[in-house]
């Protein structure tokens, strides 16, 4: 589990044939769980401050390719404080920047993601934990403070733009729970 507060932004070195390469400062250990832009990968190699992680093919088909840095957050371990959100780093689908407007940004969704959004609530884009301040019909806005700005990748985006979307947890467990509701 993660909270999508990003540890380390990283630079990647390259992904070949399903093995993705970045330089990090963490030091992890051969098993360990690294969110990688909000995708949950195994660290297979951990050397000169190089980690190495097998992607599945079903990583490949549900997120966006890997850009030239990236987003790392290490798995939670027991007794960590929760500073986001739950996070799984199964990233449900992809989103496309529409607007950047200082620390705003405007995010175009597909609907089975925005069923899960609600105003004050939680997405992680990019692997990073962040809170809805609006949701539209086929979008949805998040505001992002300097510090996010500074630390994780989030920064650097423009419009047209694709970023790995997460929809809250919480959120899915509950409509899974409840009983359907026939209007």
């Amino acid at each position: 589990m993660f909270t999508g507060i990003v540890r380390e932004r990283a630079r990647v070195v390259s992904f070949e044939e399903g093995r993705l390469l970045v330089e990090s400062g963490l030091a992890p250990a051969v098993g360990d769980s690294i969110a990688v832009d909000g995708t949950c990968l195994t660290v297979v190699d951990a050397s000169d401050g190089r980690l190495a992680f097998d992607v599945m093919a079903e990583t490949i088909d549900r997120a966006r390719p890997y850009r030239a840095e990236v987003n790392l957050e290490p798995a939670v371990e027991a007794g960590q404080p929760l500073g986001g959100h739950y996070v799984q780093g199964h990233v449900d689908g992809v989103g496309r920047v529409r607007s950047v407007e200082g620390e705003r940004l405007t995010i175009e969704a597909p609907p089975g993601i925005l069923r899960y959004c609600v105003e004050k609530g939680s997405i992680a884009l990019d692997g990073v934990a962040l809170t809805l301040t609006a949701v539209a019909e086929d979008s949805f806005e998040v505001a992002l403070v300097p510090h996010t700005l500074e630390v994780t990748t989030l920064g650097g985006l423009k419009p047209g733009d694709v970023v790995n979307l997460e929809a809250d947890l919480l959120a899915k467990y509950v409509e899974k729970l409840l009983p359907p509701v026939t209007i």
